[in-house]
Parts: structure tokens; sequence; C-alpha cells
């Protein structure tokens, strides 16, 4: 499309030539004729002036250092992510059910939904209008799907799973397994049931491979406009607030509520039975042991260093309440002096 009527359809403000005829978007380094790029961080601003992008989407402040047809906004990465999302379409799969699917009797399927190839849908299960099931996937009994979402291939949804409107389930995701949940009987131990299911709000993406485990009596609840990020676990009971976002390998442990609007990043540990406030930011490879009352950013961990620097830090961390202690001691002594 032209430039101008992109423009249009972004809500942003163009400068320069708005035929200018837009196909794709690429970075700055590898952009070409045709394509639209963004500078959304300013350690990239050095290649303003080589890219050979027909325009680049940029904040008003970064105009003047570039000579070039420019969408200005306000949010250059989410004016690009539009833009992607106008210029590559999601392609729709063809609706019906493929021959090789095996679909229970009492399941209800919307004739405008898509079902692909070696899909199983149990009993009393609900597939919506617009829903994209893809193959291989396993969709367990009086699960409802509901409208336009989308499930990629080799997905498992347990028995008893709602999942909300325009949600996207990328390949591998398991859904309503049971939770981790053993009583302990002189040295064995005992299954606890896992009767809860797991309610998935509207608009959430879960990433490849992540598992969300069911409740073991009330449910697992993700509301919406949450996005899962690759292989994280979900333990039973878990409560994520709208449009909370948590990064990769993150392990989050049963009956922890999460708040609103949380980033959480990658390989962060939450141990159980914890409440998160809204708006909250844990940075990468943190560990969660408390209760988290007040908004802000919060980390732990020990941050990089060379091997030798390494080791005298971890030896002398393990000195620490001794020389805590001697310390008091010496401002004792120095009060009664």
């Amino acid at each position: 499309m032209s430039l101008g009527e992109l423009a249009g359809q972004l809500d942003a403000e163009l400068v320069g030539d708005a035929s200018c005829s837009i196909t794709a978007v690429a970075t700055l380094q590898s952009a070409g004729p045709g394509q639209i790029s963004f500078l959304a961080n300013s350690r990239y601003r050095c290649y303003l002036a080589s890219t050979e992008a027909s325009a680049v989407i940029l904040r008003a402040e970064d105009r003047d250092t570039y000579l070039g047809n420019a969408l200005v906004s306000s949010n250059p990465y989410l004016t690009y992510a539009r833009a992607a999302t106008v210029l590559s379409p999601a392609a729709r799969s063809v609706t019906g059910i493929h021959p090789s699917a095996v679909i229970e009797a009492t399941a209800t399927i919307d004739p405008s939904a898509a079902i692909a190839a070696n899909c199983y849908i149990a009993a009393d299960a609900s597939i919506e209008p617009g829903v994209q099931i893809g193959p291989g996937c396993v969709i367990g009994k009086g699960v409802c799907i509901a409208a336009d979402s989308r499930l990629a291939a080799n997905i498992s949804i347990a028995d008893g799973v709602e999942i909300g409107q325009r949600v996207l389930i990328h390949p591998g995701v398991v859904i309503g397994s049971d939770g981790f949940g053993f009583a302990s009987d002189q040295g064995q131990w005992f299954k606890v049931p896992q009767l809860g299911s797991v309610i998935i709000g509207d608009d959430v993406e879960i990433g490849a491979n992540t598992t969300i485990d069911r409740g073991a009596l009330e449910n697992t609840v993700i509301e919406e406009g949450v996005k899962l990020d690759n292989q994280l676990q979900i333990a039973h009971n878990v409560h994520i607030g709208a449009h909370t976002a948590i990064a990769g390998a993150t392990a989050i442990a049963g009956s922890t509520t999460i708040g609103k609007r949380c980033q959480i990043g990658g390989a962060v540990g939450i141990v159980g039975h914890l409440t998160v406030a809204d708006d909250v930011h844990i940075t990468a490879m943190s560990l969660v042991t408390g209760n988290i009352k007040q908004s802000g950013v919060y980390s732990s961990g020990t941050p990089l260093a060379g091997n030798r620097e390494w080791r005298k830090n971890a030896a002398r961390f393990g000195q620490l309440d001794s020389m805590a202690r001697r310390l008091k001691a010496l401002e004792i002594q120095l009060k009664k002096k």
C-alpha cells in the first residue's frame, strides 16, 4: 500500500512522499526499497543515515536526523508492530473438519471453525465461530474454546478447560494437566486429586511448550490480555492478573497470585502461596520468596563477574554473618566508651 494509506491506518504523522509504495517491514540495517523500518532504541540511531528503507517510523525528536520519508509516532515500536500486522496479515485457515479428525458425537463445532488433520475433540466440547485448531491437537471433554481463538499444532487441552476469545496458543502447550499435589504418608506420597480447572481470559497469548496446571479445588486463572512466553510452568491455583507479561523459563509455584500489568523477566522463580501486587517488574533470574506488596522494580541474584572475582565474593558471602556479629560487638564496645 502507499505510505499515505499506511499512515492513515496507523494514525501516524506522515513526513515525505505519501505515494511511496510500502510492501513489508525490515530492520534499519537490512531494509531495502519498498520496506519500512523503525527506530525505537537510541543505540540504533547510527543506522539512520545509511538505511535503504523507503520510510522509517520514529519519534519527533529523531525527525531532524533523518532526511527520508517518515512516520512520526510517540511510540515507534508499537506503530511498527501495527504496521507489520497490516502488511503481513495472518493466513486464514480453510473452514471445515479434516477427514482424519476424530470428533465425538456430542461435541459442538461451529461451521466457521477449522479443525486440522489428526485432531481429537472429546464429548461435550464446544468450538465457537472462527476458531482454528491446528494438526494433532487434543481437546478434552467439556472444553469450551471461544470465538476466533487459534491453536497451533500438537496442543493438549485437558477436560473442562475454558478458553476465551482471540486466544493464541503456540505448539506443544499443555493446559489443564494435574497440578503437583501429593500428601506425605510415612515416607511415601499419596496423590491429591486435582479437581479444579483452568480459565483462560480473552486475548491471551501462550508460548510454545508452556504448561498450565489445573487447580486442586479452585481454578487456575489467567486473566484477559496476559502474554506468556515459551516454556513456562504455571502451577495449580495460580492466578495471573490482566495484561501481565511473563518471559521464558519462569516457574510459578502453586496458589500464588500475580497482579495486573506486571512484567516478569526470564527464568524467574516464584515460590508458592505468595501475592505480587499490581504493576510490579521483576528482573530476570530473580527468586521471589516473599510477598511483594507495592508496585516497583525488584531484583535478586548475583550479577555476572569474572570467575576469580566471583569465587572471592562467594567466599566472603559465607563470612557475612560472623562479620556482622563482630561489627555489632565493636559498636557495643564503642558505645560503652
